[in-house]
């Protein structure tokens, strides 16, 4: 065996170890990826629940939000029909009391004079 021969063998071998050294980290980055794949599996698997119940959610409160506004109209209209209601009352009613009432004192108010 000459020297390059020798030289030939302790380069393979150097070669053989370095390519060893890397297949460490190159299997250990395997593993990571392999934890990371399955880790977003299961938060994939519980995201996905929670988004269609979100949604659910979302519709039930455009529901309740819209019978809300069902329920505030009526109540505005309730609200305009008692203030109709109450100034009529108060131009059919009200005003032909004040005036008795009025009138009531005023012949009090004579009859006491005159007494």
């Amino acid at each position: 065996m000459s020297g390059g021969d020798i030289a030939g063998l302790i380069a393979a071998a150097a070669f053989v170890l370095l390519v060893g050294m890397l297949a460490v980290p190159l299997l250990k980055l395997g593993g990571v990826l392999d934890e990371a794949r399955t880790a977003v599996r299961a938060v994939t698997e519980h995201t996905l629940p929670v988004i269609d119940e979100a949604a659910g959610l979302v519709a039930s409160s455009n529901t309740q939000v819209a019978r809300v506004d069902t329920i505030a109209t009526s109540a505005a209209e309730v609200s305009q029909d008692v203030a109709a209601l109450t100034a009529l009352f108060s131009a059919t009613v009200g005003r032909p009391l004040l005036k008795l009432a009025a009138f009531s004192a005023g012949v009090r108010r004579a009859f006491g004079r005159a007494r």
